[in-house]
């Protein structure tokens, strides 16, 4: 784990990126404050990392044994674009206290654990949309809940990877 300054300094970083525009610099740091706030509460919920863009790419460059989960919708997001290696997991924005497979398309706890594999010390990443977006701290808390030890969100998620010129591939018909 990471000390509390540093998880403090990682969330005001990655804040600074969700201020809307066409506001003044008063009105954007009120949304900003919102978004940082709605992940470090997150973060502490859950007991996860969160990790940049930077540091995503530099682990899949050096292709780590990880495994890479897109939390977004199967037909709307992940076949159009995701990250390469990514495998898809549905789940829902809102905090899931529990399992809901309606919120999770009719999948289970025990098929998202499958997904993960036996391995409880391999690396699991999470991302969905953009940082508002609670589908990533979903994927990271229900890891963190059966047990794995070494799980992190990506908060940007896919908006940020596009935004960073990072390339996305599609998942096809």
């Amino acid at each position: 784990m990471t000390s509390l300054c540093g998880r403090v300094a990682v969330v005001l970083a990655v804040a600074v990126g969700a201020s809307g525009c066409g506001q003044n610099k008063f009105q954007q740091e009120v949304e900003t404050e919102k978004v940082a706030v709605k992940l470090a509460r997150h973060m502490a919920a859950g007991e996860y990392e969160v990790i940049t863009t930077g540091e995503l790419k530099t682990l899949l460059d050096t292709r780590p044994e990880m495994v890479l989960i897109d939390a977004m919708p199967l037909e709307a997001s992940y076949k159009k674009q995701h990250i390469d290696g990514a495998v898809q997991f549905l789940f829902p924005k809102a905090t899931m206290e529990t399992w809901d497979a309606e919120q999770t398309a009719g999948k289970s706890e025990e098929e998202f654990v499958s997904l993960l594999g036996e391995d409880k010390d391999k690396l699991v990443v999470v991302y969905c949309g953009f940082t508002a977006c609670g589908r990533s701290h979903n994927g990271a808390l229900w890891a963190k809940r059966n047990g794995y030890k070494n799980v992190k969100r990506y908060p940007g998620g896919i908006f940020a990877w596009k935004g960073a010129g990072l390339p996305t591939v599609a998942a096809g018909p």
